[in-house]
């Protein structure tokens, strides 16, 4: 079967992304039940890092999705409406999640850093402001989980059908 592939640069994009946020979500599960100290400083100071690199490659992945449309879809009907929601809301996630973060770290006394640099903040400490950012970033990660999970079940039944869309988003290495 001959399909439109997407292209490496997509690819690559798409995995990297997949991989830091998958880490993100584990990190973030995960650090708000270490005692208060150096290790979930660490983490923290770490979660921040990936969330930033993962806005700033987001914006990476839509600046290059505009100049390079995605491979017509092969799925059709219901599927292809479904298909294109997650996507789309995908995408609302991987925006809105980070700058939410971002925003909570603003409302902080902390200084926010990226990987040791120090990153401008937009606010002041402010504890109220802080917390509904906060609030937000959980839901949008929530929901973000969630659409993952569809997103995986859907990648699981096109290669359970071999039907070659998932192979449409494998580096040619994989797809043998």
């Amino acid at each position: 079967m001959n399909v439109q592939r997407y292209t490496l640069p997509a690819i690559l994009l798409h995995w990297g992304q997949a991989v830091i946020v998958v880490w993100l979500l584990w990190l973030g599960w995960t650090m708000v039940d270490l005692p208060k100290g150096a290790e979930r400083s660490a983490a923290y100071g770490l979660h921040k890092s990936l969330g930033l690199l993962a806005m700033g490659l987001v914006i990476v992945r839509l600046l290059w999705r505009a100049r390079h449309p995605a491979p017509a879809s092969l799925a059709v009907g219901n599927e292809a409406r479904l298909a294109m929601a997650v996507h789309h809301l995908l995408y609302v996630f991987l925006v809105c999640a980070p700058i939410m973060g971002y925003l909570a770290s603003s409302f902080t006394q902390y200084p926010l850093k990226f990987f040791g640099l120090e990153v401008p903040k937009l606010g002041w400490p402010d504890e109220g402001l802080n917390g509904t950012f906060k609030l937000l970033h959980v839901l949008f990660v929530w929901s973000g989980a969630a659409l993952i999970a569809l997103h995986i079940a859907g990648a699981i039944k096109h290669a359970l059908l071999r039907d070659g869309m998932v192979a449409r988003m494998l580096p040619e290495v994989f797809r043998k």
